[in-house]
């Protein structure tokens, strides 16, 4: 399946070369139409070919990922090799107050993506992740 339009998600965990599924931090993921922001300090847009995804890294830490998605009830889990030849998998959980303003913008060596109360900016030195007061709570 190619990406959701637009999505806010947590990881859950991720396995390595068919390792226990595990999680030492939070990882977030925006998508807004064709562009993402990865909490780990990487953003770009991504682009499917009908079987695989792929996420090009157009800011931040250098590299594309390459993998496939399949929906797992509101998960999503994301599979692939990575450019060193190891593989991963990635469980992915949405995340809530994702409704409301979405887009992506890019500025220079910055790329910022919004999903409702969700924001990842990531520049040169990393991403940061920012959760926005819900207009509920104010």
């Amino acid at each position: 399946m190619n990406v959701p339009i637009r999505g806010a998600w947590l990881r859950a965990g991720i396995s390595r070369d068919g390792g226990p599924l595990r999680e030492d931090h939070q990882v977030v993921w925006l998508q807004a139409g064709a562009y993402y922001a990865d909490s780990r300090g990487f953003a770009g847009r991504t682009s499917y070919d009908g079987e695989q995804v792929r996420f090009h890294h157009d800011v931040g830490e250098a590299g594309d990922d390459t993998g496939t998605l399949r929906q797992d009830g509101e998960h999503l889990t994301e599979t692939g090799t990575n450019p060193d030849g190891s593989t991963f998998r990635e469980i992915w959980g949405p995340l809530p107050d994702g409704g409301g303003p979405c887009g992506a913008w890019r500025a220079g060596p910055v790329q910022v993506v919004r999903v409702g109360a969700h924001v990842v900016h990531v520049d040169d030195t990393g991403g940061t992740y920012l959760l926005l007061p819900s207009p509920r709570s104010r």
